[in-house]
């Protein structure tokens, strides 16, 4: 036990597999997996390792959020965007108590509908229905008083026709939370793994969208705010896309807007929660590099990266929606948590 400190520092500072060979998000195979379950992550921009609460979608993210007192509990989300875009999601935790830890089982399934499918010409051979999906399987346990490290692994597939390919994938956390400064902070090795078969068996293996994560969460005592604040891809300093030909074509500076600044702010994720009253909560929260990403140049950007959400937290149901803003369109993304044995969340 002493030792899972120094290891878990170890895999993430030493080992040069992890932090030169892997990849950033479009240069990686299976992206969806950064694709949260929770409607609550959703609303914390997308991205939350460390927020305070019960909220089992989130311990899908992060195992280290796995705890003693989710066991029996369900969180099942749905999500929807543009053109038929769904996605599912199902996860339940068991505490064992021989064994003094938590497991978790879920599934992420995520439905593109029927699209067109076509030869090299153009001519059309039917319609196919691509599809990704992971099987997950989580464990944690507490370390002391106040800390909590987990696991993931997952088995990936995808089906894009004809194209099939699958992998397998590990996340590794670990979180401290002090209960009496009601403060908690994470840290995540997220997407380690391999391919284990491409989608036309001939192309070389691609690399899953690994990530190294960092957050923080502080509630305050005597207001009813939380703030998070969370860093990622701290394996690699430069993160914004550039295209040079598009650069090229549309006489953009390629080194206009990226200054140090803004690579620094790329790998920032803000977000805060809101407690109404104990049963209403209102989220919020603005991912840098996706705003970054998302504005398009000569065009209006005005709300690209933020989120927004709510929580309705009853006795023995959670019930959260979270949207967010992607030029002129929206997602909508929901969540709820309860408990099959019928315990008060």
């Amino acid at each position: 036990m002493k030792r899972i400190i120094p290891i878990f520092l170890c895999l993430v500072w030493i080992n040069p597999i992890l932090l030169k060979a892997q990849t950033l998000g479009g240069n990686a195979v299976f992206n969806f997996l950064n694709q949260p379950i929770s409607a609550k992550q959703a609303s914390l921009g997308g991205l939350n390792i460390s927020s305070i609460g019960k909220d089992l979608g989130m311990a899908f993210y992060n195992p280290a959020l796995l705890r003693d007192n989710m066991h029996g509990g369900v969180n099942a989300g749905f999500y929807s965007f543009a053109q038929g875009l769904q996605q599912y999601g199902l996860n339940t935790a068991f505490h064992v108590e021989k064994y003094k830890s938590n497991l978790s089982l879920g599934v992420q399934y995520l439905d593109y509908g029927n699209l067109t499918q076509t030869d090299a010409a153009g001519n059309i051979l039917g319609t196919f229905q691509p599809k990704d999906y992971v099987i997950q399987l989580g464990f944690s346990k507490q370390y002391h008083e106040r800390w909590w490290y987990g696991v993931n692994a997952k088995f990936i597939g995808s089906n894009y026709g004809q194209y099939q390919s699958n992998g397998i994938g590990f996340d590794v956390g670990l979180t401290y939370h002090d209960e009496e400064s009601e403060l908690q902070a994470s840290i995540l090795v997220k997407n380690m793994g391999a391919q284990l078969k491409t989608y036309d068996g001939l192309q070389p293996k691609e690399e899953l969208p690994f990530d190294l994560q960092m957050g923080i969460t502080k509630r305050l005592a005597k207001a009813p705010f939380q703030f998070s604040l969370t860093a990622h891809h701290l394996h690699r300093w430069n993160i914004l896309y550039s295209d040079s030909t598009f650069n090229q074509l549309e006489a953009i500076d390629p080194n206009k807007g990226n200054s140090g600044a803004q690579k620094f702010l790329s790998h920032l994720v803000f977000s805060t929660e809101i407690f109404l009253n104990e049963k209403l909560q209102v989220n919020a929260g603005l991912n840098l590099l996706r705003r970054q990403s998302l504005n398009a140049y000569n065009l209006t950007n005005g709300l690209n990266g933020f989120t927004l959400g709510f929580g309705l937290l009853l006795d023995k149901l959670h019930l959260h929606y979270a949207t967010g803003f992607y030029q002129q369109n929206l997602f909508h993304q929901f969540s709820l948590n309860f408990n099959f044995r019928g315990d008060p969340l």
